[in-house]
C-alpha cells in the first residue's frame, strides 16, 4: 500500500492484520520535506515557538538553547514513556504505527522523513514496540502510549521480533538500523496524536461489522427454533419506519431465512405476535448496525487528520491548537460499547426464549431428560453474567476528566479508556452469541423441518464443530469453538452472509 493522503478501514485492516507492506507516496515525501524546512527555519532564527524550542505543556514559555534541542526531544520521550498495565495486543501496537505515520506523513507536524520511514519500517518488519495499555487520559492524544512507541525509534525500552520480547538496541540491531536521534520538533510530533484511541477503535468497527452479522445468524437461527413469525421482516412493513440499520438487518434476515419449512408449517397456530426479541430484531440490531456506521465516518475523518500539537502550516505559520484532544473519538468508542452491549442484551434474552419451557414449548433447558440432565441450562446464566458485565463496562468513560499538567490540560477525553473497555464489551458480546447459536441449533435438533437455508447452513458449519448432545457433557470446548467459528467468520462464511 502507498501511504498519502487517505486511508480507509480497508487499506487499515490490510495492513494491520493482513501484514501488507506499506510505502510512502512522493507527494507525500514532498509534504513531510516542505513541512521540515519550516522547523529548520525556525531553529536557525531567534524567535521563541512552541515545540519547536521550548519546554512543554505547562513549560511551554520556557526557552531551550539551540546546542540541547536534541537532549530535550529524548528527555521528552523516556520521561513520557510511564504507562503501566499489560502489553497491548500487537495487532493494536501496528495499528498504532500504521496511524501514526499517515498523520505525519500529511506534512503539518514538522518531521523528517526518517521518523516516518522508522515508523514504516517497524510496521513492515513487524516489530513492535512494547506498549503498556494503560497510562493515557486522551488529552494530549495518547502521550504514555505513543512515547512507548517513540522509545523504539530512539533504541531505548523494548520490542517484541521474532517471536521474542528484547531491548530496542538489539532489535535495532538485527535490522541493521541505528537509533533516530531526534531533532527539535520530532519528538512531540511522535506523542502528540490520537492513534492508541484510533487503532483500538478501527480493530473495534471492524469487529462490530462481523459481530453484527453474526447477531443475525444466531436471531434467524432462534425466530426459526422457536417458530416464530417472518412478517416483522418484511420490508414493506420495516419501511415504514425507515432506518438504514433496520431495513439492512431485515434484508439480511429475509435471506436467512428464506425456503424455511418452519414458517408455512405454522401459519395458523394462532400465535398472535411474538416476544420482542424476536420480533424487533431489525429494530434493535439496526439501530447497533447504525452506531457502527457512524463510527466509521468518524474513523474516516481522523485517518485523514493531522492530530499533534504545535501544527505547521504550509504559509510557514506554526500554530497550536487542539487537534489532539481526543473527544470525538471518545464519544464514538462510548456510544458504539452501548450499541455492542445491547446486541448481547437481546440475545440473552433469545436464549432465555430458548431454555424456558413455558416459551418454547421445548424440553426443559433443551435437555433430552430434564431432570437428570441439566442441558444447557448454566449456558444461560454464563450469559447474563456476561450481559451484566457488559452493563458496568458501558458506563461511558468520556464523561469523566481529571486535569493534568499543572491544570493546563484541564479537560481531558478519557478516550484510550473508552477505546479499550469497547474491547472487552466486543469480547463479552460474541461469547453471548455463540452461547445463543449453541442453544438455537440444540433447539433446531427437536424439529423436523427444514430452517431457512442461510440457518440451515451455519447449523451444518457448527454441527462440525459441536455435535448434537442426548446427554449433559462438558460443554465449555463446545462453547469455545463455536465462538472460534463465528468469531473467524467461518460461520459467515458458511451462511453466505457478508458482514454488514
Amino acid at each position: 500500500m502507498i501511504l498519502d493522503q487517505h486511508l480507509s478501514l480497508g487499506d487499515f485492516e490490510r495492513v494491520v492484520r493482513g501484514g501488507e507492506q506499506v510505502t510512502l507516496s512522493p507527494a507525500a515525501r514532498g509534504r513531510i520535506r516542505a513541512s521540515r524546512a519550516v522547523v529548520d527555519r525556525i531553529v536557525e532564527g531567534d524567535r521563541s515557538v512552541y515545540g519547536v524550542n521550548t519546554g512543554f505543556g505547562k513549560l511551554a514559555t520556557t526557552r531551550v538553547s539551540t546546542e540541547r534541542l536534541q537532549e530535550l526531544q529524548r528527555n521528552l520521550i523516556v520521561s513520557h514513556a510511564i504507562g503501566v498495565g499489560a502489553p497491548l495486543p500487537r495487532e493494536v501496537v501496528r495499528g498504532m504505527l500504521l496511524l501514526r505515520a499517515q498523520s505525519l506523513a500529511l506534512g503539518a507536524s514538522g518531521v523528517r522523513e526518517d521518523v516516518v520511514e522508522r515508523l514504516l519500517t517497524l510496521l513492515n518488519e513487524n516489530a513492535l514496540p512494547v506498549v503498556p495499555a494503560q497510562g493515557s487520559v486522551g488529552a494530549s492524544g495518547d502521550l504514555a502510549p505513543l512515547a512507548h512507541v517513540a522509545l523504539a525509534l530512539i533504541g531505548e525500552g523494548e520490542m517484541t521480533f521474532g517471536g521474542e520480547t528484547r531491548n530496542a538496541a538489539s532489535v535495532l540491531s538485527d535490522l541493521r538500523l541505528e537509533p533516530l536521534v531526534l531533532r527539535a520538533k520530532e519528538g512531540l510530533a511522535l506523542i502528540n496524536g490520537t492513534q492508541l484511541m484510533g487503532s483500538l477503535l478501527a480493530l473495534s468497527v471492524l469487529d462490530a461489522k462481523r459481530l453484527l452479522a453474526v447477531a443475525n445468524v444466531a436471531a434467524a437461527t432462534t425466530v426459526e427454533a422457536m417458530r416464530g413469525s417472518h412478517t416483522p421482516f418484511r420490508d414493506d412493513l420495516v419501511r415504514l419506519r425507515p432506518h438504514p440499520g433496520a431495513l439492512a438487518v431485515a434484508a439480511e434476515m429475509r435471506e436467512l431465512l428464506r425456503d424455511s419449512q418452519i414458517a408455512p408449517s405454522h401459519a395458523d397456530c394462532g400465535r398472535v405476535q411474538d416476544a420482542y426479541s424476536l420480533r424487533a430484531v431489525p429494530q434493535v440490531h439496526g439501530a447497533t448496525f447504525d452506531v457502527v456506521e457512524q463510527t466509521a465516518r468518524v474513523l474516516a475523518i481522523e485517518f485523514g487528520s493531522v492530530t499533534d500539537n504545535p501544527l505547521v502550516l504550509p504559509s510557514g505559520e506554526v500554530l497550536s491548537g487542539g487537534n489532539f484532544h481526543g473527544q470525538p473519538l471518545a464519544l464514538a468508542a462510548d456510544a458504539l460499547t452501548v450499541a455492542v452491549a445491547e446486541l448481547a442484551s437481546i440475545s440473552e434474552r433469545r436464549v432465555e426464549q430458548l431454555l424456558n419451557p413455558s416459551l418454547s414449548g421445548l424440553p426443559a433447558f433443551l435437555a433430552r431428560e430434564p431432570g437428570v440432565s441439566s442441558g444447557l441450562m448454566i449456558a444461560q446464566y454464563t450469559a447474563a453474567a456476561l450481559v451484566s458485565e457488559n452493563k458496568v463496562l458501558s458506563h461511558p468513560a468520556s464523561v469523566d476528566s481529571i486535569p493534568t499538567s499543572a491544570n493546563q490540560e484541564d479537560h481531558v477525553s478519557m478516550g484510550a479508556h473508552a477505546a479499550r473497555k469497547l474491547r472487552d464489551v466486543l469480547e463479552n458480546t460474541f461469547t453471548v452469541l455463540a452461547i445463543e447459536l449453541l442453544c438455537g441449533a440444540a433447539a433446531l435438533d427437536f424439529q423436523p423441518l427444514a430452517p431457512g437455508r442461510g440457518v440451515e447452513a451455519a447449523r451444518r458449519r457448527l454441527r462440525e464443530v459441536s455435535a448434537p448432545f442426548d446427554a449433559d457433557r462438558y460443554f465449555k470446548p463446545d462453547l469455545d469453538r463455536v465462538r472460534a467459528l463465528a468469531y473467524g467468520g467461518a460461520l459467515l462464511d458458511a451462511s453466505e452472509v457478508v458482514s454488514l
